[in-house]
């Protein structure tokens, strides 16, 4: 996967993204930015959602993306309407850890409500430092994906 990631959020997150954009960047990220810019965008989350979410659908899923709003929970429902997304919330490291080895997760999402900035930090650098591998959550991940495809025609 290239080191480039996809990062937006709604008016509630603004201060966070900034904090995550600034973060990646002294990692090496390449930061494509989608979504609010300041509080007074009142563009709703799953529009932020429905936007970056096509993005990595029309890459083919070459990225990895962040959404983030007051908590995370709007913004990973949104996402995990769209074919492909396995978008989930984290808030601690084990739970990011686990996103990528066990659900092979795509999609990391957090609330600026929710989590501060060094913990976001934290968990944003877990998550971009693993890579699902074949082993035991293989099966289960492709059965995930094969709910899918049979409920999202």
């Amino acid at each position: 996967m290239q080191k480039s990631i996809l990062i937006g959020c709604d008016n509630a997150a603004t201060n966070l993204k900034k904090t995550v954009s600034d973060f990646l960047a002294a990692q090496g990220y390449e930061i494509e930015d989608i979504g609010c810019d300041g509080p007074g965008d009142l563009t709703v989350y799953p529009e932020i959602a429905r936007r970056l979410c096509g993005k990595m659908q029309a890459e083919g899923f070459s990225r990895r993306g962040i959404l983030l709003c007051g908590t995370g929970l709007g913004m990973c429902i949104s996402a995990n309407k769209f074919k492909g997304v396995r978008a989930t919330v984290c808030h601690d490291a084990y739970s990011a850890e686990r996103s990528i080895l066990s659900n092979d997760a795509n999609l990391l999402c957090m609330g600026e409500r929710v989590v501060g900035p060094e913990l976001a930090k934290k968990v944003v650098g877990e998550w971009i430092s693993l890579s699902f591998k074949d082993g035991s959550s293989t099966e289960k991940v492709e059965a995930i994906k094969a709910i899918e495809g049979e409920m999202m025609r």
